[in-house]
């Protein structure tokens, strides 16, 4: 039987996640919580799932973005994507500001859009309620529910599940996710002017990879919370910028406990990067380039301690982006202070050398005769040019020795199973 094209992306290692394929096809395709390949869509038997896998596939930025649509003034533009404005700032909201993962500046400007009447509602990631390790898609319409969702999620999250509500609705949705979410968000509404006048507000959150739910057993282990243990809270960010890595749990007599908790840096940098996806590690955009607005760490301010006041860096890619940041700045929601458009590159240095290191590693790719994204339009190969010496070797060396180690040739199945506590 020939494999249809949605199946065939995650077996290749193509597939990030996103979830739009099963937020436009539910009755087709289902997205699980494979412990070790992340969260993925399954398709159902039959003729008319695989008919609903092909038109999928058009929504699907896994498989390639096209950056040639994108308007480019500069280098700039060419580098990162759309560069209107940065801003560096906070929300005003003391408690958007702590709560958030860096200054609040996503929940604060997605509260100020519902309120001043620009959407009805925000699809966004929050944990699951029975399950803290696992993510699920929500559409929020007041603060609470927004709060909810505040702070980062590094576990695999497919927040463009909320496509299929967002297209049977009549309301128009602000959209929250990791540049893939949003670039898939992009590619179907794209397709359906419909959908697109839907979505007024797109934000996309500055990432690194999302780790898998094996990285998150680690993470618990390291917080020293027992196996098997009920969990009730899991905070990898907020509380504070950039804040501590903490759990909650509930004991045998139902008193909730309170895990150690451990630095950032040390969570991330030492145990939850290291389960990220393949296709999280050939991933050309970092920083949202098909959003109305990106929102990230600015550090090239770093905070003073674990839990710093907090600050974002704030790129408005579009002009309605740019008008809304300007009306939350008047409205006295956002306190921010311009940046030069050189900010990513100043806050994020290291994706630099990442993109250039992409080149690398897909080059390895296509000599080992595996599939790579069909994206258009980013300078990988200057990137990859600009890097030392031994950079570029390790790019290559290191990228046929994990695609060796791991056996990334072979075709990824994803179990159907549900994952429990």
């Amino acid at each position: 039987m020939t494999q249809d094209p949605i199946t065939r992306a995650v077996a290749c290692n193509l597939c990030t996640g996103c979830g739009a394929c099963a937020g436009a096809f539910p009755d087709f395709i289902t997205m699980v919580d494979d412990p070790l390949n992340g969260r993925r869509p399954v398709v159902a038997d039959g003729a008319k799932a695989r008919e609903a896998a092909k038109a999928a596939a058009s929504l699907c930025a896994g498989t390639g973005a096209d950056f040639t649509r994108l308007p480019q003034t500069d280098a700039i533009d060419r580098d990162w994507g759309p560069v209107l404005a940065a801003w560096q700032g906070h929300a005003a909201d003391a408690e958007i500001r702590h709560r958030g993962s860096s200054g609040g500046a996503v929940t604060a400007l997605a509260l100020f859009a519902l309120q001043s009447g620009v959407v009805d509602g925000v699809a966004h990631i929050a944990a699951r309620t029975d399950d803290p390790r696992l993510n699920e898609a929500v559409i929020s319409r007041d603060r609470a529910a927004l709060l909810r969702g505040a702070g980062s999620r590094y576990a695999q999250a497919s927040p463009a599940e909320a496509l299929g509500a967002i297209a049977a609705g009549s309301e128009r949705t602000a959209f929250i996710g990791k540049p893939c979410d949003v670039a898939s968000v992009a590619q179907a509404a794209a397709g359906d002017a419909a959908l697109a006048a839907k979505l007024p507000l797109t934000i996309a959150i500055f990432c690194a990879g999302a780790p898998n739910l094996n990285a998150t057993e680690k993470l618990l282990d390291r917080l020293e919370v027992p196996k098997g243990a009920r969990l009730t809270d899991l905070r990898y960010r907020g509380a504070g910028w950039p804040g501590l890595m903490q759990a909650r749990w509930l004991d045998e007599a139902g008193v909730e406990q309170v895990s150690k908790g451990i630095p950032y840096a040390e969570g991330w940098g030492r145990i939850l990067q290291a389960d990220r996806r393949w296709r999280c590690r050939i991933c050309t955009d970092h920083t949202g380039a098909f959003a109305d607005i990106s929102v990230g760490d600015p550090w090239h301010t770093p905070p003073a301690g674990h839990e710093d006041a907090g600050r974002s860096l704030i790129v408005a890619r579009t002009e309605r982006g740019r008008a809304l940041i300007h009306a939350a700045i008047a409205a006295g929601v956002l306190v921010a202070t311009p940046e030069g458009r050189d900010a990513i590159a100043r806050a994020q240095p290291g994706l630099v050398q990442t993109q250039g290191a992409v080149w690398g590693r897909r080059l390895v790719m296509r000599l080992m005769g595996m599939p790579v994204p069909a994206d258009r339009g980013q300078p990988l190969l200057r990137f990859w040019l600009a890097l030392p010496a031994r950079d570029k070797l390790s790019s290559i060396a290191g990228t046929a020795r994990r695609i060796i180690r791991a056996r990334l040739w072979r075709a990824v199945r994803v179990s159907a199973r549900v994952v429990t506590q």
